[in-house]
């Protein structure tokens, strides 16, 4: 028993008081509150385009039959039947939503016809709810089409009598198409209209080929077609949009130039932008034209009428009409921006997020994949019991004289009796007992025969496509073509070109950046100038700070308006700019790769490239950890798909680890674990297509593996690494013999030529326990630059000019000082950097003795 604290005297009899930290509980409460604003009013769901009142005076009225076949009824009975039995939140909020889905100002297609004034674009309001009348419009029966079906899902409603639906049907995309405006807590979202036709035509691309990009989506979507017609200036801000989820329209009214008088003119406006109020534009013209901020108009009015919108501004003399419609545009709502958010509760309204174009796009022929699946399951259902009911009628006109002779001496054990005697089952039995006498006696077993026949038809169609995907997505693309056929419409808002128009990749300033890979999938970008050269034999600077156990794995130099590509061990490439990996500090430990590309379990990226453009006469040469190799055309690439394309079919345990940019007439050394290399000729390596196998590059010893793959040139050298921090250049020639075979004790000059692809090939590195196996390779020029990347996170970067020139068969020198238990696991090149006296380190490479450093084959002098 609980006292008051002010008179003990005085209790609280079967009363517990329970202390609560205030600031705990208001934050619980305000979270509660945002997710139930968030998903219960304010968002709309991704699969139907409607926010929970618009969805539920839809469900009402077609619950109350007022479908567009039938009368009109009192815009006051839907709102009281909404209110008493779904949407608890006030009259005016409920009228409020139906008065915009009636109004053709606001929606690009209105879902509800309406009788009387429901408001204009004048921002006149509309007449009460006891005046106005309204029913479904028929393009409004597409959106709850097959709901009978068990489609979708059912909650309880607010007071638990009733059940209402978590989604509508929606058989075209609405939310594209008569698009969302909404203010959450925290969040908002404003996506445009769009037209009919042109959103399930992309529908439709995207059913043909799942590896359509943004490019082919706006071959079909132009860009957003609003009710109100105008202009959209440029396509920069749709295609932003369209790619992130965000952008910004510039939308114009539509004008013309008219002769009057005694050499004057007119400005006519037949069209104005998106949600902008006709009546408040006059006025703000008047009131700038009164304050003296715009100049030259000398009369103003508004002739709209049935027939259209004109709005005349009538100009002086004098003025230039040119220069009074710049300035219009630029002080009025002439002209206007709207804000692109493509945002939307995904997952069963769990999830609030920003999407791209493809992204609803895909959401939407998942649903609706989903829906046809659900509808189809149903029908089998209902058919399957009609011809089970079918057999036992059948059975019963075979045997109509012993039936009835059982039903008549049967007095309250009918059923059972024809259960037993002719194997049927209970719901069988019960229907021919509901046949009257007459109906019994008069079954026409033709037409019994006839629709039992037609109903296998339709069950074994109905198994196919539920076993056959391909039939699936080819059902859904004819209703939606069907769609489009009956209500699809021509496009009414123009998008003009607008030169030097800025894309969104022009506001992204270029430079070069160094993108780094964790072992744990870690990704980020840096600037190439945060690492300032130093000499060998430095520790290096840390590059990242990592997890315990992780480390740096792949390193890779880029412009951020290039083309990254992201081949994974399992054969597969993504596709990003480079400008979308984010970008993070020098010891920062970056974005989990997971969520810049759809990575599935166990798949790992193991290698990265960037290009420029995709041209024809690139190549890209792929090795594995097997030693096969691949060529393959750059253009076979050039596809966005989200979910990736394949590059190379594996072999089981083959992972891919080198991927190498290719004129077609390159020679390409490959290094391995144990210390060989093999150099061959590109063209040795036929092109082939995205899904073969490749071919034997080098023969492997046992237990080795190939490290890294790279591609010679004139001038060049191969820099080798070992894992103990070793390393060496060595002459590209010294890998140009004949043969596959070892030639290290040759008494002959060796034929320079590069060997055949598939032998052993030439001793690269003497490897010792003091140098530790082969880490990378790398071919480099001496105005390049290096980096060395360690396991735990250092990098150092150095002049390749410093490091020393050895024979294939020599052990090199100290290259990075390492920790005791750390590896050198990478190596990257990049563009000679100008040393800084004041970060420079002194050159502390111990010397090493004359066998170490040269051995048997190090060149004289």
């Amino acid at each position: 028993m609980s006292q008051n604290p002010k008179n003990p005297d005085i209790s609280y009899k079967d009363q517990t008081v329970v202390q609560v930290d205030l600031e705990k509980e208001m934050k619980k409460s305000y979270i509660d509150y945002a997710m139930s604003v968030i998903v219960g009013r304010a968002l709309p769901d991704v699969r139907d385009g409607l926010k929970p009142v618009h969805r539920r005076i839809l469900y009402t009225m077609y619950e109350d039959g007022l479908t567009s076949d039938k009368g009109f009824r009192k815009s006051a009975t839907t709102v009281g039947a909404v209110l008493g039995s779904y949407h608890p939140h006030g009259d005016a909020s409920v009228y409020d939503a139906l008065v915009r889905l009636a109004q053709d100002f606001s929606l690009r297609y209105p879902l509800v016809e309406g009788h009387g004034n429901f408001g204009s674009i004048d921002g006149d309001p509309p007449a009460a709810y006891r005046y106005t009348e309204a029913r479904m419009a028929k393009i409004a029966n597409e959106m709850l089409r097959d709901i009978e079906k068990e489609t979708i899902d059912y909650i309880p409603n607010f007071d638990e009598r009733k059940r209402e639906p978590v989604v509508l049907p929606s058989r075209f995309p609405n939310l594209l198409v008569n698009g969302s405006a909404g203010i959450a807590v925290g969040m908002t979202t404003n996506i445009p209209p769009h037209n009919l036709g042109e959103v399930i035509d992309a529908t439709v691309c995207v059913l043909e080929n799942p590896e359509a990009d943004l490019e082919d989506l706006m071959e079909h979507i132009k860009g957003p077609d609003f009710p109100t017609k105008g202009i959209i200036m440029g396509r920069s801000g749709i295609r932003a949009a369209y790619a992130t989820g965000r952008g910004r329209l510039c939308v114009r009214a539509r004008t013309e130039m008219e002769e009057f008088g005694q050499n004057r003119t007119r400005i006519i406006v037949t069209e104005l932008p998106y949600q902008v109020n006709k009546a408040r534009l006059i006025e703000t013209i008047a009131e700038h034209v009164k304050e003296k901020r715009l100049d030259g108009i000398s009369g103003l009015r508004d002739e709209s009428d049935r027939d259209g919108m004109r709005i005349v501004i009538e100009l002086k003399r004098e003025a230039n009409p040119q220069v009074v419609l710049n300035r219009l545009f630029a002080s009025t709502q002439m002209q206007s921006t709207f804000a692109v958010v493509l945002l939307a509760l995904v997952n069963n309204q769990t999830q609030p997020k920003v999407l791209t174009l493809r992204q609803i796009l895909d959401e939407y022929i998942a649903f609706q994949e989903e829906v046809i699946v659900r509808r189809t399951r149903f029908d089998l259902r209902k058919a399957q019991e009609r011809a089970h009911l079918l057999e036992g009628l059948m059975i019963a006109e075979e045997n109509i004289d012993e039936v009835i002779q059982i039903i008549r001496t049967s007095y309250d054990n009918a059923k059972e009796r024809l259960m037993e005697r002719f194997s049927l089952s209970e719901i069988q039995a019960q229907a021919i007992l509901d046949l009257k006498l007459g109906r019994l006696q008069g079954l026409e077993r033709e037409k019994i025969e006839e629709e039992y026949r037609e109903l296998q038809k339709k069950i074994a169609y109905y198994q196919e496509l539920l076993s056959s995907e391909q039939m699936l997505k080819g059902v859904l693309k004819t209703e939606l073509l069907e769609i489009k056929d009956k209500y699809g419409d021509e496009r009414r808002t123009e998008i003009s070109v607008v030169d030097d128009e800025i894309d969104i990749e022009d506001l992204i300033e270029e430079e070069e950046c160094v993108y780094t890979l964790t072992n744990a999938g870690y990704i980020k970008r840096m600037p190439a100038s945060t690492y300032r050269a130093q000499r060998r034999g430095g520790r290096g600077i840390t590059a990242m700070t990592t997890r315990e156990e992780d480390y740096v794995e792949t390193l890779f130099i880029a412009s951020t308006h290039d083309h990254i590509l992201f081949f994974t061990n399992t054969g597969k490439v993504h596709r990003k700019k480079g400008y979308q990996i984010p970008e993070a500090g020098r010891t920062a430990k970056g974005t989990n790769i997971i969520n810049i590309l759809p990575i599935e379990q166990n798949e790992k990226v193991t290698a990265m490239i960037h290009v420029r453009e995709f041209s024809e006469d690139i190549f890209l040469v792929m090795v594995t950890r097997f030693g096969t190799v691949k060529r393959l055309e750059l253009n076979q690439l050039n596809t966005a798909r989200r979910a990736g394309i394949r590059a190379i079919t594996l072999e089981e345990g083959d992972e891919l680890i080198s991927v190498r940019q290719t004129d077609g007439c390159q020679n390409i050394i490959i290094g391995t674990h144990e210390g060989m290399a093999i150099c061959f000729k590109e063209t040795d390596v036929r092109t082939m297509g995205r899904d073969a196998y490749g071919v034997r590059g080098i023969r492997l010893r046992e237990e080795d593996f190939v490290v890294g793959a790279a591609r010679t040139c004139e001038g060049g050298t191969l820099l080798t690494v070992t894992e103990n921090g070793y390393g060496k250049r060595t002459p590209l020639e010294e890998y140009l013999r004949s043969g596959g075979e070892e030639e290290e004790n040759s008494e002959t000059e060796p034929d320079r030529q590069p060997q055949k692809r598939g032998g052993m090939g030439l001793k690269n590195y003497n490897i010792t326990d003091k140098t530790g196996k082969v880490a990378a390779i790398k071919v480099v020029r001496d105005e390049d630059d290096v980096m060395i990347i360690s396991d735990d996170g250092t990098i150092i970067r150095m002049a390749a000019s410093d490091i020393n020139v050895y024979g294939r068969a020599t052990q090199g020198v100290i290259l990075m000082r390492l920790q005791e238990g750390v590896r050198v696991i990478s190596l990257a090149r990049t563009e000679r950097e100008e040393e800084c006296d004041s970060c420079c380190q002194e050159d502390t490479g111990e010397p090493e003795d004359p066998s170490a450093e040269g051995g048997e084959d190090r060149p004289q002098a």
